[in-house]
């Protein structure tokens, strides 16, 4: 299994086949994925590539980190794991998380006193 490199700052008008020919140049790209928001399809900006091997990552992430890409400075970097999220979401009187009681959503009880 090769290596997951991190790819920022790019340009709106990447998809991932022009991100895979981008890296492509430097070995076999075994998946390219541009993220994208889940409502309007638009490119967020980020993405990831998959290397073959940790070799053609590393040169990759060497030669390509900085350099302009449709008019934008790529950021490349090795892809870190993603962090566990703290809490369960939430947390605004939806029952989520460690919201506790959060806004009141509505005229239903509350312990609290009302102000005067």
């Amino acid at each position: 299994m090769g290596k997951k490199i991190y790819v920022g700052n790019l340009s709106y008008a990447i998809d991932d086949q022009s991100l895979s020919d981008i890296f492509a140049a430097f070995g076999t790209v075994e998946s390219a994925k541009v993220v994208t928001d889940r409502e309007s399809g638009r490119s967020k900006g980020f993405g990831f590539v998959e290397m073959s091997t940790e070799a053609e990552a590393s040169s990759a992430i060497e030669k390509l980190n900085g350099t302009e890409q449709s008019g934008r400075a790529i950021n490349v970097s090795e892809a870190k794991p993603m962090a566990p999220r703290e809490g369960g979401g939430g947390g605004r009187g939806f029952g989520g998380g460690g919201g506790g009681r959060g806004k009141s959503f509505g005229g239903g009880y509350s312990d609290r006193k009302p102000r005067y």
